[in-house]
């Protein structure tokens, strides 16, 4: 649960701080300003442009949050005259003022020599970021990697020709997390870039499983030793990974595809259904040291790889239809765990930020600030202020917005 106690008049923006202080902001105000300065260098001045102040990227902030609860086509719709304006919140920045912004806009502004990280534009913010996380929550004993379920804008969709849905599509990078499975709390982030040649670009990692197991490494190199349980889907369980874990102190159970995940080193007996029909609930356990493979027959084969659970362990799970189906525990903990995350992925994933830049490191970037404020949320629930105000999480960020556009005034906490 939370690391630190928040005081009954906590505000939303009091806990979107915890994650995104002032000074991160701060720093923003800064470099945006730099890179502006150095584009009118280059090529012509802007009489338009005047420095951007920290009260205005709190509204343009503000504005890019309002789309992810009331979801339009463009952000700039709220200065609109049509269906999806936003009259109470257009007066505060004029909308050529923040179209300003958004082309200036910067968390880096220029690379140094020694960069050659293609993110290098946004890795101090999501450095911050982790350490806001770190510091903030104390996650639960099982925890679960996966890439989280970002919604669509059905708006969009509906609007945009099939080009620009292809396009959408190809996404440069693909973004992992590991996710406490008892809150829905993400308590880290990874970002892989689809391209480029460095030692993590996927051309240096032809085969996934070589690619997923670098994933999931980078995502638990914080968990060594803290008798974690991880939980993973096919593409990155595999006995080499599991077993490496094991010598970290990290305990695994992760569901097998003979598709999609790495099998090298288990037996194939296993890996081959047999030719017997089987009944619901039969299963079969081969073991190697601490680790077991589950064979765990259900209208159909499912394997299992755990280090974590005793194969010998008993458990159930539960249909609507058919009742309780016997098990070994470590699929019942599988099952429970996973579906929690589905249940998370549902409620939270509407609230990502619908505003969809050109530019991969922006694109990250408004994943990372969405990622923010449903954590910021998940730490207001646990906290004594929504026994005071029990907000919903549209309510928390409308709020949000209206405290970075300062339409409310917010009680100090400290």
């Amino acid at each position: 649960g939370p690391t630190r106690k928040m005081p009954l008049t906590a505000s939303a923006m009091d806990f979107f701080q915890l994650f995104v202080p002032d000074n991160v902001l701060k720093n923003m105000v800064v470099q945006t300003n730099m890179y502006a300065k150095k584009y009118q260098e280059r090529f012509g001045s802007d009489d338009a442009w005047i420095d951007v102040t920290l009260t205005e990227m709190k509204a343009f902030l503000g504005y890019m949050i309002s789309t992810s609860i009331h979801h339009c086509e463009s952000v700039l719709s709220i200065w609109s005259s049509g269906f999806y304006s936003n009259k109470s919140i257009a007066l505060i920045m004029t909308q050529s003022r923040f179209e300003k912004i958004l082309k200036y806009f910067h968390i880096v502004a220029f690379r140094s020599s020694q960069t050659t990280h293609g993110l290098y534009k946004i890795q101090p913010f999501l450095d911050s970021l982790q350490n806001g996380f770190d510091s903030a929550f104390r996650p639960s004993q099982a925890q679960v990697l996966h890439e989280p379920l970002i919604d669509e804008d059905p708006v969009f969709i509906a609007t945009c020709t099939e080009r620009e849905l292809r396009k959408r599509k190809k996404r440069k990078f693909s973004l992992w997390v590991r996710q406490c499975s008892s809150t829905g709390f993400i308590c880290q982030i990874y970002v892989h870039l689809k391209e480029g040649g460095g030692a993590d670009g996927l051309d240096a990692l032809k085969n996934k499983p070589q690619l997923h197991s670098m994933v999931a490494k980078s995502l638990c190199q914080n968990a060594s030793g803290k008798n974690y349980i991880i939980f993973t889907g096919p593409s990155i369980t595999s006995l080499n990974l599991f077993e490496e874990f094991e010598k970290q102190g990290i305990y695994c159970c992760g569901l097998l595809s003979t598709r999609k995940s790495d099998c090298t080193g288990l037996p194939p007996s296993m890996l081959n259904n047999p030719e017997t029909p089987q009944s619901r609930g039969q299963y079969r356990i081969r073991m190697k040291g601490n680790m077991s493979l589950i064979c765990w027959y259900n209208k159909g084969h499912f394997r299992f790889l755990t280090n974590a659970y005793s194969p010998v362990q008993q458990g159930v799970i539960i249909k609507r239809k058919s009742g309780e189906i016997p098990c070994p525990l470590a699929v019942e903990a599988f099952a429970a765990h996973l579906s929690y995350i589905c249940k998370y992925d549902d409620k939270y994933s509407k609230y990502f930020i619908s505003h969809k830049p050109n530019k991969t490191w922006q694109q990250v970037f408004w994943f990372a600030i969405s990622i923010a404020i449903n954590n910021a949320y998940i730490l207001y629930k646990m906290s004594e202020a929504y026994h005071v105000t029990r907000y919903s999480r549209a309510q928390f960020g409308e709020r949000l917005v209206k405290e970075l556009l300062g339409l409310e005034d917010t009680s100090p906490s400290h």
